[in-house]
Formats: C-alpha cells, structure tokens, sequence
C-alpha cells in the first residue's frame, strides 16, 4: 500500500486530468434534474422545514461518504473503477465484486433516470407537437434518441470530449440557477416564507426522502475518472468535497426560494414550477436539459469504467466475457464495449418511462456502495493497520453515522426494495464465491479489525482480572498431542466441552529442533490441521509446536496464558486402549506436571466406540476423590450443550462406605433441592459398599453400554497405583479420567 505522502502520479495516467474534471462532473450531477423537478415538489408536500430536514438527511449519508473517499484516496493509488477500486482492494475481490456490480447497476441505470428527467423539459412542448403531427407527445420520443446519441458520442470521442462538455454544462447550469434567483414570485404566492405550509393530503416524507434522494448522489460521480486523473490522491478529495459543499449550499438556498416565490399547491403541482419564477422562463428548461445531459453524460463515462474494472478482476464466470468488457480502445484504455452494454442496459430502462420508479431503484444501489465505502473508513480506523496512512483523515463516528444511516434509511424508504437488495448482495456474493472456488474474502481490513480487539480485551481482560472466592468456573482447556492425524476421538472432544462455554486450544506436537526445515514442517502440519478442524473442532484455536520431546512442549504450553484471554484452568490428555505402556506413561508423567500447575487434568481413554449413539453419559463418584465431583458433574452438563449429545442422559452413581450412605443420600437431596446440583434425584443412585464388594465389577455392570464414563482420580492414588490406573475398569467403553485441582462450585 502506498504511503500518505507519496509523489504524484504520472501524468500519463488514463488522459491525465487534474481536479476541475472531478468537480465538475460532480457538480453537474448533484444540481441535476432532481433539483429541477423534485425539489419544488418536496417543499409542497413537506414544506420547508421538512425539505432542509431531507436535505440534512441526504448529507448525513453523503458527506460522511465523501469524507471516507477523501481519506481512502489519500492513503491508497486509485485506479481505473472509482468506488469499486476502493471497495475491492479494502474489503477483497469477492465481497467488492458483490457490491460493484450493485454500484455499476445504480451508475448504468443513472444515465437512464438522466434522459428520462431531460424528457420533461420537453412537456411543455406537448400541445405544439401534437398540433404540428396529430400524435400525442411521450417523452420516450426523446429520451430514447437521446441514449443513443450520449452512448454514440462517448464511443466516438470518448472521455475528453466528454470532460470539455461538462465546462459548458456546467455554465449553463449556473445562468439557469442566476434567472432563478433573480426572478418573482408567481401569482397567488403569499408574502414571506412559510416553514410549515404544505398542500392537504401531502405524500408521506420518507417517500419524498426517497424520490429526491438521487439528488444527493451526484458527488461521487466524480471518482469514476479516478483511472484518468494525474493525481487522484489529490483531485478526489478536492473535487468531491467541494462540489458537496457548493451543492449543499445551492440546495437550501433554492429551497427558500421555491417557499417564498409560489405556493404549495403551484410548487407541487408544476414539475418545471422554476421556469415560472425565473427572470427568464426558458432557461429553465435549457438548464434542466443541460443539467440531465451532464449527468447522463457523467453516468455513461463513470458506468463503463467500472465495469471494465470489474471484467478486469474476473468476476464474469466466462473468461471470454471479462476479455471482451475489460479490452479498452487506444492509449486511454477506452472501455467501448462496456459502453455499449451499458448503453442497452440504459435503454431498458428508458422504456419504462418512470422517473419515480427509476429513482426508488437507484437509492437503494447507491445506499448499499455509500454504507460499503462508509464502513471501509470506519474498520480502518478500528483496524490500525501499520499500512494505513491516509494524509485525509476523517472521523470514526462520522464513517459509523454515514454506514448506521444508510442502513436505516434504507428500510425507512422501502422496506421491501431495501431487504431485496441486501437479498440481492449475498445472493451475488455466493454465486461470484462460487465461481472461485469457494474463495473467501477475509480480506486485511477484517483481519487489521479482529487483530485490535484481540488485542484490547486481553489487554483489558488481564489488568482488570480480580480472583474472587466464589468464582463461576468454564472450561479454558489446553492439549498438546502428537497423535492428531493418526486419531478423531481426542480433537472432536475438545471441540464438543469448548464449543459454547469455554475455550480450547489445541497444539499439535512436532518433534525434532525448531530450525528452519522444522519451522516449515510446522506450517505445512498448521495447514492440515485447520482443513481437519472444520468439522472436528468447533471453538478451539489451532497451532503447532516443534519441541525436542512432548514434556518440553508440554511444559512451555502449561504456562503461557490462554489465546482467549482466560488462563488455563484444564489439561486435556488422551490416549488408546490399544496404545502402548510407553504413552501410558507420558499421560501420567503430564497430568502430574499439570498438578504442579495447579490445572485439572483430564484423561480421555477411547477406543473403537467413538462414543457410540451419544445418548447415556455416567459418572461415577466415590469416598477417594469426592473433590472431584463438582468438576465431573459440570463436564458432563457442559456436553450436552452441543448439539452431537443433546439427546443424551446423565446418570450419577455415588458409591460410599455402608455406613455413610444415609447422610451422603440426604445431603445430595438437599443439594439437588437447592439447585446446586443440575439433576434430579431420578438420575441419581447411590450405592453401598464393602470389602465383600467387587468395585470393578459393580462399575463395569452398570456401565458398561454407556456411550461415556465420567471418573474421578487423585495424583496420591495414580502415584500410588502407577499409570496402569487408568486401564481399570477395562470393559467400559470410552472414559473420562478427571483430576480436580481448582475449586469449581455448582450454584
């Protein structure tokens, strides 16, 4: 990415224009043809106060857009597509070619609305037409002609005939708005300015909001040239915004002017009420029709460069298609047949014939690219990137109001238009993800965005970390294991006691010298593992370690923090039925390093089972590690929150010498009772035992078809016995050997 303050760009860029061409096309389009035909019908229907109030709305949405464009342009080079330029290399090319070709759809469509607005100004001329040939006069007679012709003139001459117009149009436009200003007010216009008056029965504002809203989007017409200009860094950010301030002047003061020249009844009647006030009526008409033609003008020069830009990156399905739209004509690159397909596109639409209609549609194209390009601005600022260093800067909260406030007026507008472009967007976006691949378009910005809120809240998370008695314990569970590919059972486990309620980091063990070959093996190993984790491990972070043995891999990984932000609190080690005494050794010798830091351990034994149906899960606690129970009762509730063991039941088998039985039976009641305990006393047995008591064979008799059994063990009795505990109870099934090292309470 280009620094802020990099030299200009060669002039041989495209035409090489300077600043004026952005202004110019941009002012051109915002006191365009809504300004001339909808503005007096805005001030009817919602008076003054109510058209200043759209006015502000409009520009609520569309300065903070042109401020995000101004910081964009000044931190990036600009190419050759304008908006979509920006929003593909900020968002990536996939998420971009979803909303460019929304963007391209709202410009082609524009030159459309254009020549069908320059069509009114012909109205007057109805009756004389109709005399003269005896047809009734339709505006299509002219807007049809007129497509044809820009399209004709833009392919023969191209964008530097196309730029010189746009001085004169604009001259026009001002004498048009200096007779307007200088003129009186009509017949019947009451004395002052009302603030309130409207005409009854008044059209709803946010469908006025909606039919002048094309006015406001003129200030971007400009960036489409950003592949012509000598120096975009410097012309777009000057070029917009001054158009936007010079428009947003001239709006208001014709708004005053509309109120205090006529009434609301003439304002909302007449389309053309200006040419009424003018101090010369026809140069109304003559600026509206110049006003369209450089707004149609602008439209048809800025639409086929975005296209042209889109073909450039490929997003047509068939290579043959994005050859023909992205091939340009001479040393400008002229995109001739994006031209032309755009022409067709306009035409369509001309034959509909509806300005309101045409209006309604372009609102929502240009909503979605102006909250795109809204929230580029703002995840930059979140983001921090290093690489971001805009010589504009705007503000956080003004690129969140631009983006909240397209959004909302949106739906405000038309709900069902605003739900069937966003429908419109996703669709667009899995058939062009489709198309490559599966390709997913997290691009830098999103990355730069998760990156800094990491960041904060472990940041955050350990300065204001407080270590209070009653503590509400999840499970934040680290493994280290180098079996990862040979084995399912154990990352699927993770991933079923770390999806919802806790966290799970799992770290495939290389072994051999962290040297570079060892360093690329690991990468390689990384790449494998996140492809198996798709479907295996739902809410566990993934990486590899390159350690000379398991015990220095395991050593280092006991004591780094969490990636979530939560310490530690859970070991998890695995190991088969079929494995050797050698594992069995390492499972004990790591459960004994994860006591000296102080975390539980969890050994999981499993074999060919992969714990069948997932329907029964039991625990089984006794008078040798009854500090475990809370911990193993807890697990088991914390399974069947995923969906895989959703279905099952927990069965709980507390086993006590014969003469504890009746107070252990009582005091769980009463916990059970309480509520401390996530059971009901069906799901409880409580059993005697004795020396006359075969306690394997009592354990292997009641659960030996349960899917998963839940058991407790002390570091004293697994010291005591040797690794070979864990191999009791050889006719279970799958078993869950826990060690509670942490005070874990069931409230």
């Amino acid at each position: 990415m280009s620094v802020a303050h990099a030299p200009s760009q060669p002039a041989e860029r495209g035409h090489g224009f300077g600043t004026m061409p952005v202004f110019l096309a941009s002012i051109s389009t915002i006191l365009g043809a809504v300004l001339f035909l909808r503005f007096g019908y805005a001030v009817g229907h919602v008076g003054v106060l109510g058209t200043l109030l759209i006015i502000a709305l409009g520009h609520m949405v569309t300065l903070p857009t042109a401020l995000a464009i101004a910081e964009i342009a000044t931190n990036r080079r600009v190419e050759g597509g304008g908006e979509y330029f920006i929003i593909s290399r900020s968002f990536g090319t996939t998420i971009g070619a979803a909303i460019g070709i929304s963007l391209y759809l709202s410009q082609a469509i524009s030159v459309a609305f254009y020549t069908i607005a320059m069509a009114e100004a012909f109205r007057p001329l109805g009756p004389a037409f109709l005399a003269l040939t005896g047809v009734e006069f339709d505006p299509r007679m002219v807007s049809l002609p007129a497509t044809v012709a820009l399209a004709a003139l833009v392919i023969a001459r191209g964008a530097d005939l196309g730029v010189k117009a746009l001085a004169f149009v604009v001259a026009v436009l001002a004498a048009s708005l200096l007779a307007f200003f200088l003129g009186g007010p009509v017949n019947g216009a009451a004395e002052g300015v009302s603030l309130t008056a409207t005409i009854p029965a008044a059209d709803p504002f946010m469908l006025v909001f909606a039919i002048v809203f094309p006015a406001f989007t003129g200030m971007t017409a400009g960036v489409g040239l950003s592949g012509d200009l000598a120096n975009p860094r410097r012309s777009l950010p000057l070029g917009i915004l001054g158009a936007t301030v010079v428009g947003m002047a001239v709006y208001v003061a014709v708004v005053f002017k509309l109120a205090a020249s006529a009434p609301p009844e003439v304002l909302a009647a007449d389309p053309l009420v200006m040419s009424q006030i003018a101090l010369w009526g026809p140069i109304v008409p003559i600026g509206l029709v110049c006003a369209t033609i450089s707004s149609a003008l602008g439209s048809i020069l800025v639409a086929p460069r975005t296209l042209q830009a889109l073909a450039a990156d490929g997003v047509a399905p068939l290579p043959a298609v994005n050859g023909f739209l992205a091939a340009g004509r001479g040393p400008q690159n002229e995109p001739r047949n994006a031209t032309l397909v755009t022409a067709g596109l306009a035409l369509a639409f001309v034959a509909a014939g509806s300005v309101d209609f045409v209006a309604r549609i372009i609102s929502m194209f240009f909503m979605v690219t102006y909250g795109a390009l809204c929230a580029i601005s703002l995840l930059e600022h979140f983001a921090a990137r290093p690489s971001y260093r805009p010589s504009f800067r705007s503000k956080w909260w003004l690129s969140l109001l631009g983006a909240g406030m397209c959004l909302f007026l949106m739906f405000q507008m038309d709900p069902l238009y605003a739900l069937a472009a966003i429908v419109a967007m996703i669709v667009l976006y899995r058939v062009i993800e489709s198309t490559r691949g599966g390709e997913s378009d997290l691009a830098a910005i999103f990355l730069g965005v998760m990156t800094q809120a990491t960041r904060h809240l472990q940041v955050r998370l350990q300065h204001g970390r407080r270590r209070p008695s009653r503590v509400e314990w999840r499970p934040s569970v680290v493994m280290v294991d180098g079996r990862t590919f040979s084995r399912s059972a154990p990352l699927r486990f993770l991933g079923w006691l770390c999806h919802r309620f806790g966290f799970g980091t799992y770290l495939h063990y290389i072994p051999g010298q962290l040297d570079a070959e060892g360093f690329k093996q690991s990468r390689r190993e990384l790449s494998r593992l996140i492809a198996l984790s798709e479907a295996a491990a739902e809410g566990v972070y993934l990486d590899t370690m390159v350690s000379p043995s398991l015990q220095t891999a395991l050593a280092q990984s006991l004591q780094i923090p969490g990636v979530s932000g939560m310490d530690n609190n859970s070991a998890l080690f695995e190991f088969s039925r079929h494995d050797d005494a050698e594992v069995l050794a390492e499972v004990a010798q790591g459960c004994g390093m994860a006591a000296a830091a102080q975390m539980n351990s969890l050994v999981l034994r499993h074999g060919d089972h992969f714990f069948g149906n997932r329907r029964e899960i039991h625990i089984w606690l006794t008078w040798h590690d009854y500090k475990n129970a809370n911990l193993m009762i807890l697990l088991a509730y914390i399974l069947l929150g995923h969906r895989d063991w959703e279905q099952a039941e927990v069965r709980i088998f507390a086993a006590f010498p014969h003469d504890r039985v009746a107070a252990e039976r009582t005091r769980l009641r009463e916990m059970i009772a309480a509520g401390r305990l996530p059971m009901t006393e069906k799901s409880l047995r409580i059993i005697g035992t004795g020396d006359q008591v075969d306690f394997n064979h009592l354990v292997e008799q009641r659960s030996g078809q349960a899917d998963l059994v839940i058991c407790g063990f002390t570091g004293e009795r697994l010291r005591e016995k040797g690794p070979e505990f864990f191999q009791r109870h050889a006719a279970l099934r799958d078993v869950l050997w826990v060690e509670a090292q942490q005070q874990v309470l069931i409230e």
